[in-house]
């Protein structure tokens, strides 16, 4: 079946496009899975700067290249489906991996770990906000730090592009959907397209050899994100209007942390009130500059709105979903290989995610190499992960360093 061969490496195990999972439920049944899990989750959930594409890129180095937990040809068909549900991607893919790893278990550990770090410090950062009416400046971490982050992203893009684009079609749709999303579309427009465009040919073709079969129209097509009506008054803080609300992003929300900036100013500076839009902004920055997930942004939001109670709850409710997808996903995955029609929309939004990563690094990538010094730097990074195998923590480590120290020299 076309659609379910394994990249051309591992054909000398004599596997198939149904054979993935097998190899990577049997570590659930390790002693230590919980504690590798653990580990990971922790360590990403304190190093993974540089929003969804970088945490995808270093979730394969730990899982796929270092600890070979899984394939990549798994892993991106776990790209793929996440992509296909709300909530943050590189969060889900956590908590898939931790699954596969340690089963139900994993899945929370995995999620809290990867979480708990981000919203530690961005309620710190929160309490200084609302104590000193500012945030600290981050950019001297950051002008080390993100040059690393687009080394540690081209070299997931490499590794992962190799298995992804398997023939004409799906190199095609890739540089398509990455020229899309250059042009402004809509990242969920880009994905289900491109699902949909791979399924049709790859149908065409059947039929054309006389293989006719009848086709079940599968309902494609993006989840409406409607707006809600706006008030003119304030409306007083609610604790469970604010769980709620946040409950409400977490479950309905695709896209980036630019579509999170949308829902958040949509709900909580035009519709409630609770919000100027300056502390928007601030809130933002706060998820943008600091390790883990980006919609940590809700727990800056729940602190400035209803303090500590108000930051646990705003984190709780717009990462549960989350949790709820995933456990719902994950035992279907393999299953999308098993179908010629699944498959082939399956690699159609593979590709397409690696398109969509392949343009996020070319616009992170203006705004991190910005002199020789960077440019050094993404250079240095990129010949260390792929020739010497560096693991990516240590590098993001020095980078910060090297962006503090010219900090103290400017």
């Amino acid at each position: 079946m076309e659609p379910t061969e394994l990249p051309a490496e591992d054909h000398s195990t004599g596997t198939t496009g149904k054979d993935p999972p097998a190899p990577i439920t049997a570590p659930e049944l390790h002693p230590k899975g919980l504690a590798e899990v653990a580990q990971v989750a922790l360590k990403l959930g304190f190093t993974a700067f540089g929003g969804p594409a970088a945490h995808i890129a270093m979730l394969r180095e730990e899982t796929v290249i270092r600890r070979k937990w899984l394939t990549d040809a798994y892993f991106l068909d776990l790209v793929g489906a996440t992509n296909l549900i709300p909530g943050p991607n590189s969060t889900e893919m956590v908590i898939h991996v931790g699954y596969l790893r340690a089963g139900w278990r994993g899945l929370v550990v995995a999620g809290m770990l990867f979480i708990l770090p981000a919203a530690t410090i961005v309620l710190a950062l929160s309490w200084a906000y609302v104590q000193f009416g500012s945030t600290p400046s981050g950019e001297s971490l950051l002008y080390g730090i993100k040059p690393v982050v687009i080394a540690v992203v081209a070299q997931a893009l490499w590794g992962l592009g190799r298995t992804a684009l398997k023939g004409p079609l799906l190199i095609t749709v890739g540089i398509v959907a990455a020229s899309c999303y250059f042009v402004g579309l809509n990242e969920l427009v880009i994905l289900f397209g491109s699902a949909l465009l791979v399924l049709i040919v790859r149908t065409t073709k059947r039929l054309s050899r006389g293989r006719i079969e009848a086709a079940v129209a599968a309902p494609v097509g993006g989840l409406p994100l409607s707006l809600l009506m706006l008030q003119l008054e304030p409306v007083p803080v609610s604790l469970t209007t604010l769980f709620l609300t946040f409950l409400k992003i977490g479950a309905v929300l695709y896209g980036s942390g630019y579509v999170l900036l949308a829902f958040l100013r949509n709900d909580f500076v035009e519709r409630l009130g609770w919000l100027s839009d300056q502390q928007l902004l601030d809130a933002v920055a706060i998820g943008q500059m600091t390790p883990g997930p980006v919609f940590t942004t809700a727990t800056f939001v729940g602190y400035l709105v209803g303090g500590v109670p108000g930051a646990v709850l705003a984190t709780v409710g717009i990462f549960l979903p989350a949790f709820v997808f995933v456990a719902l996903l994950h035992p279907l995955v393999p299953r999308l290989r098993q179908s010629p029609w699944t498959a082939a929309m399956l690699d159609g939004v593979n590709v397409a995610a690696m398109g969509l990563m392949a343009a996020v690094t070319w616009l992170l990538g203006r705004d991190a190499i910005v002199d020789p010094l960077t440019a050094t730097i993404t250079i240095a990074a990129a010949l260390l992960l792929i020739r010497f195998r560096v693991n990516s923590a240590w590098l993001i480590l020095a980078g910060a360093i090297v962006g503090l120290a010219v900090n103290q020299l400017r």
